[in-house]
């Protein structure tokens, strides 16, 4: 088996993705938009199943994300993305692509699991029971926030983020190499982490600019508007304001995914443009 060429990148490139991926969106903010909320759509009916539910949207997560690596390939070829596209994946290698999923739960599984060694499985219990019916809003708050504020908990969270990091890294372009490579499952996975890894400093320089524009950016905008608004107008002006950012940043994430495997498997490849 021949193995899967990759371009090792400076830090400043995981910017660069960012970047170019907001271009993308802004040219077709609406599209993306509308392709955006039809995923989640999809997902809020796929978690009513019953027996099912809970599982199906983490499994058929790499399959539309085939969904969106279609659109973004299109618009990068003069095309517009269409919400058609977000059902490519089925289209596609759906076997490799549904292991993939299953990948995906197991490494979760292990991530949440293995911080039940540090905080005796207080944070496992909080993520499979947030809200208990015997509790009221306030007891469910008082909850989350004595929980999250334990040490032994935000260790756990520390360990659970370290066992994560390679099934994220092994999953992030995986789903784009078996698509456009025709790789299988596993050789999609270890092309994809080997390529995270090598690439460690612009997927580091990427995970800051998402941390900030993700996190640390609404967070302050959040705080902002409760200093100048009093309540109960406060809240309800801060979520108003914030949910066309949250999509239009989610949105960039989904078109980020395209354009870093681009630059790291087909670096300085010439573009086709698709015939009229």
């Amino acid at each position: 088996m021949t193995a899967i060429v990759f371009t090792r990148h400076p830090a400043a490139r995981g910017f660069a993705w960012l970047k170019k991926s907001y271009a993308m969106f802004r040219t077709a903010r609406l599209r993306w938009i509308m392709l955006l909320m039809t995923y989640y759509l999809l997902l809020l009916i796929a978690d009513l199943v019953p027996l099912i539910g809970g599982i199906a949207a983490p499994l058929l997560k790499p399959v539309f994300a085939v969904g969106f690596l279609a659109a973004a390939w299109t618009q990068e070829r003069g095309g517009v993305p269409a919400v058609r596209q977000l059902f490519q994946g089925f289209k596609s290698n759906v076997l490799a692509l549904s292991l993939l999923g299953i990948v995906f739960v197991i490494g979760m599984m292990i991530a949440v699991g293995a911080t039940a060694a540090v905080d005796g499985g207080k944070l496992f219990d909080l993520i499979a029971n947030p809200a208990p019916q015997q509790l009221d809003q306030d007891a469910v708050a008082k909850r989350l926030s004595d929980t999250l504020s334990d040490s032994q908990v935000q260790l756990g969270m520390v360990i659970a983020v370290m066992c994560a990091i390679p099934t994220l890294l092994a999953l992030w372009w995986a789903p784009a190499l078996v698509v456009f490579h025709d790789a299988g499952a596993l050789a999609a996975l270890i092309a994809s982490l080997r390529a995270a890894l090598a690439n460690w400093r612009p997927v580091v320089g990427y995970a800051v600019a998402v941390f900030f524009f993700g996190g640390l950016l609404p967070m302050l905008a959040g705080t902002v508007i409760a200093l100048l608004v009093p309540p109960p107008a406060g809240r309800p002006l801060a979520l108003a304001l914030m949910l066309p950012y949250v999509l239009c940043f989610v949105a960039t994430l989904h078109i980020c995914d395209y354009v870093s495997y681009r630059d790291v498997f087909h670096s300085g490849e010439t573009l086709t443009p698709i015939a009229p």
